[in-house]
């Protein structure tokens, strides 16, 4: 549960900084940084997620086993799954804020657990119990909520395409942990190497594929050497410490409970955003930040094991109770 907890906290931070690199040039005042700020800020991410896993894989000698990885099978299904979670997913999201807003947005991109997990239970036979689902979807509810009061009447663009492209973040994001969840069943495609292979799959597909089909190549060549830019790469370091802990979440604890305490995102963006851009919470986001504190944390964990730990735990000499190792 560590993991997964750690992942949602991390990818908090990532979110924030990345708010603030945004507010920043070269991706605010022009129409030109408009139309190309989310596109180009979601492909430099995957970029320096890429780089900064290599860094981490060079650094400990690891380089090699994901060479070895990507010559197995796993290897390529785990390409599979950054396709769908990296350039799809991403890509869907980014186009979804830009037609129907960031609050419906988030909405429905929150529900990517659920599909997840259903998709889990089918093709990797994960269990998770009734009870265990019904809390995952009231901490969905706490993040619909949060959503729901952040909506304002500003006009964006078509809505068809940003719900088809919001539920197309859904189905990619969802279906990149069961698929990585999948490959890393192989001995030889490990949690590091898997994650290793989707940011690079990721930031490579970017490069060749979704920024010239935007016609975004300038814009951000442009950009690279800028202040904001450099914000976006300190995001990227928060975020490939938010994978690494996922893929190991999921590696652990399975696809489904892995993604249930990811979303706890929602609510650690809360507090970030309380401690470094000073946004004051009111009482009904401390409340939705219970609901998805709470609801995840129970989706991803044996009710009988958290609620009866005290009565597992030896006496003392005196009569007590001894903490357990760990």
């Amino acid at each position: 549960m560590k993991y997964g907890l750690a992942s949602g906290c991390l990818w908090a931070l990532d979110t924030t900084i990345l708010a603030i690199a945004l507010s920043m040039a070269p991706f605010i005042d022009t129409v030109e940084a408009i139309a190309f700020a989310s596109i180009v800020s979601a492909a430099l991410h995957d970029v320096f997620c890429a780089i900064w896993m290599f860094f981490y894989m060079a650094l400990r000698g690891r380089l090699k086993d994901t060479v070895a990885a990507l010559k197995t099978r796993s290897g390529k299904v785990v390409m599979l799954g950054a396709l769908l979670g990296g350039p799809i997913g991403m890509s869907g999201y980014v186009i979804a804020i830009n037609n129907i807003g960031p609050a419906y947005t988030a909405m429905i991109s929150a529900f990517y657990p659920a599909f997840g997990a259903l998709m889990a239970m089918l093709f990797l036979k994960e269990k998770m119990e009734l009870k265990q689902f019904i809390a995952l979807l009231v901490a969905l509810g706490g993040i619909c909520i949060m959503g729901a009061i952040t909506i304002t009447n500003d006009q964006y663009g078509d809505p068809v395409l940003g719900l088809v492209c919001a539920l197309l973040c859904v189905v990619g994001w969802g279906s990149e942990a069961v698929i990585c969840a999948w490959g890393m069943r192989d001995e030889a495609v490990d949690n590091e190497t898997a994650l290793q292979i989707r940011e690079t799959t990721s930031g490579l597909v970017y490069l060749v594929v979704v920024l010239p089909i935007f016609g975004a190549w300038a814009f951000t060549l442009g950009a690279i050497p800028t202040i904001g830019t450099a914000v976006v790469a300190l995001s990227a370091l928060a975020g490939t410490a938010s994978y690494l802990f996922y893929y190991k979440g999921i590696s652990v604890i399975g696809a489904a409970k892995g993604m249930a305490l990811n979303i706890t995102y929602s609510a650690w963006a809360v507090v970030f955003g309380f401690v470094l851009l000073g946004t004051v919470p009111g009482w009904v986001e401390i409340v939705c930040c219970l609901l998805i504190m709470g609801g995840t944390i129970l989706a991803a964990s044996d009710w009988k094991e958290l609620f009866s730990r005290k009565k597992n735990l030896p006496k003392d000499p005196h009569g007590g109770l001894m903490e357990s190792e760990g």
